[in-house]
């Protein structure tokens, strides 16, 4: 029950952020800018708040880290190898990976800080530091291979990861933990003032970012992203906890991280190196909804 009542609210947001849309309410130049801004000033704020804040020392492995790595490699391989029988056209193939293997931070930070206990939740945050440039690679290298006129250069793959906010403020926000310095209370108070205004307005910018009616084309496709990102990912991650013999606890975080339906970073990658635009848009958009089943439905059928 506590999961449905977690989960409403959340989904809730989004559908209000796409009746938004709807009625053209604010304009869409509004919701531009709100993500732009989201992105680079609210959400970050948060990572580095909850991560400078954070009781670190209590964590006492990181085999979660590893777990994570591994099932989205071996993720990744099934695709590849699965397209080997299919021969999907490769810019499709694109988009089918990214749907399969990024997730939306938003829903993981809104579900994870309810469901999961404080130190789980800061285990999720280091989780994504970890995961998000791994992500990057391998979407990036897919790319490479699958439409070879993108010739991405190793110092400006570097540059890119070394500008991203979130990965910046999860660093600096370890980084002060491990320090033993202690944030002023005017700044630490202020930080927890603005980082509470991400996730509403990132939920809501989900929901601005639906596009439903593209989801009558190309059904197999979406499928095989679908099933992949929220079904099969989370049983491969499963499969590793019991390998790995992780608690109860950590194996909840895994799994929720695991479930989350694609980000919308997975569309502007596309637009910048060629994937299929169309067809990423509606994995983004049928994700966000099966989600809100799919998540209750994993974690229920493990006994989470």
């Amino acid at each position: 029950m506590l999961i449905i009542n977690t989960l409403i609210p959340i989904f809730c947001l989004i559908i209000v952020g796409y009746f938004f849309k709807k009625i053209q309410f604010p304009d869409e130049s509004f919701w531009k800018h709100l993500d732009k801004f989201n992105y680079f000033v609210l959400f970050p704020s948060l990572l580095f708040y909850k991560l400078s804040t954070a009781n670190i020392k209590n964590i006492l492995t990181f085999d979660f880290i590893l777990i994570g790595l591994v099932a989205i490699a071996t993720t990744s391989i099934f695709l590849i190898i699965l397209n080997k029988f299919m021969r999907v056209e490769n810019s499709s193939f694109t988009s089918i990976y990214q749907g399969a293997i990024r997730f939306n931070v938003y829903v993981f930070i809104a579900l994870s800080s309810t469901l999961l206990s404080n130190e789980s939740f800061v285990m999720g945050m280091l989780l994504m530091a970890f995961v998000t440039p791994f992500i990057n690679i391998l979407c990036i290298s897919i790319f490479s291979l699958y439409i070879p006129k993108n010739k991405i250069s190793i110092v400006s793959f570097l540059k890119s990861i070394m500008k991203n906010p979130l990965i910046v403020s999860c660093v600096l926000g370890v980084s002060i933990n491990i320090s033993g310095f202690s944030l002023p209370t005017i700044l630490e108070n202020a930080l927890s003032i603005v980082s509470s205004a991400s996730l509403p307005m990132g939920l809501l910018s989900i929901g601005v970012g639906l596009h439903l009616s593209a989801l009558k084309d190309t059904k197999m496709l979406l499928f095989i992203s679908s099933f992949s990102k929220l079904i099969l990912l989370p049983i491969i991650m499963y499969i590793l906890c019991l390998l790995f013999e992780i608690n109860k606890d950590i194996t909840m975080l895994m799994i929720l991280f695991a479930a989350m339906p694609t980000g919308s970073a997975s569309y502007v990658l596309a637009r910048q190196l060629g994937g299929d635009l169309k067809l990423i848009s509606s994995i983004i958009s049928i994700q966000v909804v099966l989600s809100i089943f799919t998540i209750s439905f994993v974690l229920w059928i493990f006994g989470i």
